[in-house]
């Protein structure tokens, strides 16, 4: 959803309705998670994707459907064992989607909502998918206001309520209300997407490896800021331009820039000056990875100085380092894929291993 916001932002604002098919539940081996969301605009565009292209065209006739009679939809697909080619998911999972008309009329937030991923503000879109409820009916949260309404003030602000709980944790779920909000029933099911700030990358060391991991960090959705002592080298013309660029000695830089557990850091300047107090900083703040880029010997040397920096073996055991899986990587872009590969496997807990070797769901559900 929030890859195709910006198209949907534009169609929004020309005051034309456009289909929005939305995946708001999965089970098995699924290829899309909650949230993924494909629409069909003016002219029959299309934008997104919901299965990776196993049951597209069915619900591109479901959105012209859905923008026509104004009707909001809830449709499960899944595979078909009497015709694997019929429309299902070939993979053998199951999804089920919400497809709704969306126009200034019919949802009066979704402005607010394009406007606030943009600038990086945290929002929830919170939806009535069954029940009581008008089915479709949107209230977009954020933390100090709200926009629309699910169709009574009780449901309103027990959602609410929860939107901005989730929200904090960034997560999106599924919610059972009564009609007036009561928490003990489920009357009404309700789903909550939540649209929090992206996830950091942060790259220390403006060399060519920088440019390309930074390349392939804005592809995977991070908010990418490289950092370097050396003002030759940190330039932005170096960068993609989504790219922050940030002159400064990278422990500093890191002792004043919040971290969490979403956020990614990778140490490409394999100079002990540079390395060691950086990683003194990484090592005992919140943080999904932490990469090095350098040598076995090199490795072996920065554990030692970081030992005698008073880090202890749980927190060298976060490093990782050398960076990147053994893809065998030469090239910058190719070390770049390699270090993208173990955020990716990391973030996961997948294996690394080729795919023919493993069995079990390849696209398993995972919280």
């Amino acid at each position: 959803m929030r890859e195709i916001l910006p198209e949907l932002a534009r169609w929004y604002a020309a005051g034309e309705p456009f289909g929005l098919a939305t995946v708001v539940d999965v089970s098995r081996s699924a290829p899309r998670g909650p949230g993924a969301a494909m629409a069909v605009g003016p002219g029959d565009d299309v934008v997104g994707s919901v299965s990776g292209g196993c049951v597209e065209g069915a619900v591109f006739a479901l959105a012209q459907e859905v923008v026509e009679t104004g009707q909001a939809r809830l449709q499960t697909f899944g595979y078909s064992d009497e015709d694997a080619f019929a429309v299902g998911l070939t993979c053998g999972g199951e999804i089920t989607l919400l497809v709704r008309r969306v126009s200034p009329a019919d949802d009066p937030g979704l402005g607010e909502v394009a406007s606030s991923v943009a600038e990086h503000r945290p929002i929830v879109v919170a939806t009535v998918l069954d029940g009581p409820a008008p089915r479709g009916a949107a209230l977009t949260v954020r933390p100090d206001r709200v926009t629309g309404t699910l169709g009574s003030e009780g449901l309103d602000a027990a959602v609410t309520d929860d939107a901005r709980g989730e929200l904090a944790r960034g997560a999106t779920v599924r919610r059972h209300y009564g009609a007036d909000g009561e928490r003990r029933k489920d009357e009404v099911t309700v789903f909550l997407h939540s649209f929090a700030p992206p996830p950091r990358m942060l790259v220390f060391g403006a060399i060519d490896f920088a440019a390309a991991v930074a390349r392939l960090g804005v592809f995977l959705g991070y908010r990418v800021t490289v950092c370097d002592a050396r003002p030759v080298f940190a330039t932005p013309k170096r960068f993609p331009p989504d790219v922050e660029v940030v002159v400064d000695w990278p422990h500093r830089y890191l002792a004043g820039t919040p971290t969490d557990d979403r956020t990614v850091v990778c140490v490409l300047t394999h100079d002990p000056k540079f390395d060691v107090p950086l990683l003194e900083v990484a090592l005992r703040a919140p943080a999904a990875y932490i990469g090095a880029m350098g040598s076995r010997r090199t490795h072996r040397d920065r554990l030692d100085r970081l030992r005698e920096a008073g880090l202890g073996e749980t927190e060298l055991a976060r490093l990782r380092s050398p960076i990147g899986l053994d893809l065998g990587a030469r090239t910058p872009e190719e070390t770049a894929v390699s270090v993208a590969a173990e955020i990716v496997a990391l973030r996961w807990q997948g294996s690394g291993a080729p795919l023919t070797g493993t069995r079990g769901p390849i696209h398993e559900v995972r919280s």
